[in-house]
């Protein structure tokens, strides 16, 4: 007999007699050699056939609810990480596959946590990303730009790399030198699949939500291989061991991180680009596997001269500019702060103040706005 809850059937507790009870657990565990699980993490991937009467998905209303629900079904039963277990209260019996398992093949005691992960990739804060950058946009950064041409070639082409293929590279730099701007460039002109993903986005709430997070990640981009993984902020979620005592979960997240890049499961295809501002920041065995480190300096005078020129053709006022005085004073900026903290502060200050023209004043006032003083340049020689 079955009883239609939630838009699904569930088996009745009416049994016939001599019918087989699907949701008979072991009668007896060895457990000299095993360890009771501290931690079950579990995600749901679906029933083991079509069956009309069903949704492919479940919604869990109540996670509480639902681990004590589990932990009762899935009591004394060993888990092993890849591995699945069923719900056999339900027509068909539906499975979770086990993300992790702590320790692995251990038992499911009335202790584990079991932690279940409800979203999907597509729901995260892991955003497919399609962009009309191309890589003449970028100025300068020219030895970035010739040394990614390993990565074209490989994604064009992936079975000719055999085990040569580049798996994992590190871009570092000082903020809006363009290291986004340039992996949007490159995934666009390949027409390749972009994860573009702050770090911080894939630190949970709980133990294991991690791990989760980044196993999810990589299956997800091997799905649509040619693929890649562009991690910004990386030291974030990889730190340095000495700075590991200010978040207890460094550990967790640098083994799954190095886990997926070291290709234990293999993401053929699929290449991950981690990005920092500060590479001694970050842990020294994730530092490790990058193959290649690729700095971005900062523009000198005739790339800041370029990418003023460059801006200045769709700015929406007229200008009466001194771009050589204006080269001089953003000495030490980036062409994000070029544009944003000096361009786009005159053009507000210009309008704000009804004029129809920007102006060096304009200028001189996004310069101060920005502690950028004109004395700063005096005498100075590039």
């Amino acid at each position: 007999m079955y009883t239609k809850f939630g838009g699904d059937y569930l088996k009745s507790d009416n049994k016939q007699v001599g019918m087989k009870t699907t949701n008979q657990k072991p009668s007896k565990i060895e457990t000299d050699n095993k360890n009771y699980a501290e931690l079950v993490v579990i995600r749901p991937v679906g029933y083991p056939f079509d069956f009309a009467l069903m949704d492919e998905d479940i919604e869990i209303k109540n996670t509480k609810l639902f681990e004590e629900y589990a932990r009762d079904q899935w009591l004394g039963l060993v888990v092993k990480e890849k591995s699945h277990l069923f719900d056999q209260k339900i027509i068909p019996d539906y499975g979770f596959e086990i993300v992790t398992a702590k320790p692995d093949n251990s038992i499911i005691s009335d202790n584990t946590e079991i932690k279940i992960i409800t979203d999907k990739i597509d729901n995260n804060p892991v955003n497919k990303v399609k962009s009309n950058i191309v890589l003449s946009d970028i100025v300068g950064q020219e030895t970035a730009k010739s040394k990614i041409k390993v990565i074209a070639k490989y994604l064009e082409d992936p079975e000719s790399f055999g085990p040569w293929a580049p798996k994992n590279i590190l871009f570092y730099g000082l903020p809006g030198t363009g290291k986004t701007m340039l992996v949007k460039a490159l995934s666009n002109e390949l027409d390749t699949q972009l994860y573009l993903i702050k770090a911080t986005s894939l630190i949970g709430e709980h133990v294991g939500d991690a791990s989760s997070k980044i196993h999810e990640l990589y299956k997800k981009a091997s799905e649509n291989a040619p693929a890649i993984i562009f991690i910004d902020e990386i030291d974030a979620i990889a730190l340095h061991r000495s700075f590991q005592s200010l978040r207890g979960d460094v550990s967790e997240i640098v083994n799954s991180l190095l886990t997926e890049m070291d290709g234990i499961e293999e993401n053929e295809s699929v290449i991950t680009i981690g990005a920092t501002n500060n590479p001694s920041s970050l842990d020294l065995a994730v530092r490790s596997r990058f193959e290649q480190e690729i700095e971005f300096k900062l523009p000198d005078y005739e790339e800041r001269l370029l990418i003023l020129e460059n801006n200045l053709e769709t700015m929406p006022l007229d200008y009466d500019l001194d771009l050589e005085k204006i080269v001089k004073l953003t000495k030490g900026l980036s062409g994000r702060d070029i544009k944003e903290k000096i361009l786009k502060t005159a053009l507000h200050n210009a309008i704000s103040s009804d004029s129809e023209i920007i102006t060096m004043t304009n200028i001189d006032y996004s310069l101060k706005s920005s502690k950028i003083k004109n004395i700063d340049v005096k005498g100075m020689f590039e």
